[in-house]
């Protein structure tokens, strides 16, 4: 179970003079790193005395409260206590920490622009459900205040969401949150639909011979094209801010921000995704034609992907003309059935899962997912786990193939989750088969969902600690070993660690350890492990060996202030590395230039599992020389 570190959050907010005295909160790789406007209201004894705080060191124009290893997780827990959003982030820029490939950079990027509001996101999807139960028993905005109410509360933040998601973007991206929300409700206007087909019958709707069109319905509830909006909206904004004179800042910077941003969201990325969806309908349209269980197996696996993207609205326009016209529709059958899908692998995840905030969301989640609304479910869990959204998809493309085979139509538009059913009755004959084929490919997307998740693990999504069952496992081999040697990574002048210009370091406050004072800018693996922590700035490593020491190897002193220049990495976390493999790369002369000390800690950072941990006598060490021995 994750630890709840609100209570410490509060009290170091409390202690270093209130939220009102804090100007800048950051942290490296084992502290807090406060910029307060007046130091002398903090009350750095109480904290030095706190459990949970190793200690508290004044340098630099900082007020540093060392936490140690699980820093991250107390650094989110202050900016919540201080009410701190969206500033006072890592030491580089948030863009700058996303690691992967494209499609883990964007689940990246999606996950934590929907983090903020999945609760308010769940709770108006329950709502939804509400709203679908008392529309099936009668009641209709005409008839009944509550439904009209209920309604509106329901829709209100989905149709919406362009604004929602236009304000998240803008602390991802850095951009000025109330500029986000003039371009976001630019993109919600609610007579432009209506506007832009007016201009379009008459041929009034170029703008610099660009045509200005947007998608069907215009971009309520859509997600993407709010995104990439407040992207384009970070770039123009940083270098109107480098060439405005400050006296005119406040009201320029906006104003050219805006009337950019806007007509290029409408102009460039409007039309680019137009085309898009217009290639799909036709796409679609076409495979429809040569297989309709070709067809359901595609619509089915890739509807979440396209509802994401907003490009569901180029087959939606065609399954209204088509019930409209011969009273029913199968281009939209295959979609009907991914929330299903959702709720088995929710069902596996809650199961399965150790992280208790995990736990906590997933419950609203099902819940809304079995109203059909996924949106809670995909951004807040599946997607950023990655492998249960693909079981999904794969799953609804399944599915999807199967309703097709089956011939099960829809006799209507609209309806989600458990009340799609009566969309499938035929009520001129009374014909029940389609709703009977419907409830089994619904049964048959949570069971199959449910099991391929089973079967596979469920990657950490908060970095729960690990149950104590694991930790027996992980303990347990190195009570086996008598010692460790683990070999110098550097070459340099030996150390001693109560020498170093660093009263965290030099106290043990962080373990055991020495330090080298390198000749040369390259740091190699002292033992074979893994890589357990690299910080984005490349300046601080964590490794595992195998035989279960925990090591840090931190390259000079307050070097996180150089946001990486001067150095670079050659592993990932997660690699395994053997004793020798280069790790990093470090330019000495910058960090010199800088006046920042190149003295570089090795430290036994669980230090605490071992009898005692002896160090180098020698004064000079060559890579790959004796350095440290734990004993255990």
């Amino acid at each position: 179970m994750a630890k709840d570190y609100s209570e410490l959050a509060k009290d170091i907010v409390e202690h270093v003079g209130g939220r009102e005295n804090i100007s800048e909160l950051k942290h490296c790789i084992t502290r807090l790193r406060f910029t307060l406007k007046d130091e002398e209201k903090a009350d750095t004894d109480y904290l030095k005395m706190r459990d949970g705080i190793v200690t508290v060191v004044q340098a630099g124009g900082q007020y540093q409260v060392v936490i140690g290893n699980h820093v991250p997780d107390v650094y989110l827990a202050v900016q919540s206590a201080a009410g701190i959003v969206g500033t006072g982030s890592l030491d580089i820029d948030e863009g700058d920490r996303i690691k992967g490939n494209l499609f883990e950079r964007f689940v990246d990027l999606i996950s934590g622009i929907f983090q903020p509001f999945l609760g308010a996101l769940a709770a108006t999807g329950i709502i939804k459900g509400f709203v679908a139960v008392l529309g099936a028993n009668g009641m209709t905005a005409d008839n009944s205040a509550l439904y009209a109410i209920l309604n509106a509360t329901g829709d209100g933040f989905f149709q919406y969401l362009p604004l929602i998601i236009a304000l998240t973007a803008a602390r991802k991206f850095k951009v000025n949150e109330f500029i986000a929300l003039a371009i976001g409700g630019a993109l919600v206007y609610p007579s432009l639909p209506g506007t832009i087909e007016v201009l379009s019958s008459a041929g009034l709707d170029h703008l610099f011979g660009i045509p200005f069109s947007i998608p069907t319905g215009g971009y309520y509830s859509t997600v993407i094209p709010a995104i990439l909006a407040i992207w384009v909206a970070s770039y123009i904004e940083r270098e109107v801010q480098k060439r405005i004179p400050d006296v005119v800042k406040l009201f320029l910077v906006p104003l050219i921000t805006i009337l950019l941003t806007v007509p290029i969201t409408f102009l460039i990325v409007g039309p680019i995704g137009n085309l898009m969806s217009a290639g799909l309908s036709l796409f679609f349209q076409y495979i429809m034609g040569l297989s309709p269980i070709l067809y359901g197996i595609m619509l089915g696996g890739f509807w979440q992907v396209m509802v994401m993207f907003g490009m569901h609205w180029a087959i939606v326009p065609l399954a209204i003309v088509e019930t409209v016209s011969q009273g029913f529709s199968a281009i939209l059958t295959p979609a009907l059935f991914p929330s299903f899908a959702q709720i088995g692998v929710l069902l596996a995840i809650m199961l399965k899962t150790k992280e208790s905030k995990v736990k906590a969301l997933s419950m609203p989640a099902l819940i809304s997912a079995i109203f059909g609304v996924t949106e809670p479910a995909i951004y807040g869990i599946t997607l950023p786990m990655r492998t249960p959204f693909i079981v999904s998809c794969i799953t609804s493309g399944l599915v999807g193939g199967y309703v097709m085979f089956v011939g099960v139509v829809g006799y209507a538009v609209g309806g989600l989750g458990v009340f799609l059913y009566p969309s499938l009755i035929d009520t001129t004959t009374g014909n029940m088969s389609g709703l009977i084929s419907g409830i089994i490919a619904s049964v048959a997307a949570i069971v199959i969902s449910f099991g391929i998740q089973m079967a596979l693990p469920v990657p950490p999504l908060y970095g729960a600690p690990e149950s104590a069952e694991e930790k027996e496992e992980v303990v347990a081999p190195l009570r086996e070993v008598q010692q460790e040697i683990i070999a110098s990574p550097l070459q340099g002048a030996v150390v001693q660690l109560e020498e170093i210009p660093d009263p965290v370091f030099a106290s043990g406050a962080m373990g055991k350890g020495i330090a080298i004072e390198p000749s040369q800018g390259t740091v190699y693996a002292p033992a074979k492990g893994e890589v357990t922590l690299l910080f984005p700035t490349k300046h601080a490593i964590g490794l595992r060996t195998e035989n279960g020491a925990e090591i840090l190897l931190h390259v000079g002193m307050d070097t996180v202030s150089l946001n990486g220049e001067g150095f670079e990495s050659f592993v990932e976390i997660g690699d395994s590395i053997e004793a020798g493999q280069k790790l990093l790369e470090f330019d000495i002369e910058t960090i010199q230039a800088a006046g920042l000390p190149i003295t570089t800690p090795v430290i036994i950072t669980n230090t605490s599992l071992y009898e005692d941990v002896l160090v180098s006598q020698e004064r000079e060490v060559q890579v790959g020389d004796y350095l440290l021995t734990t004993i255990n």
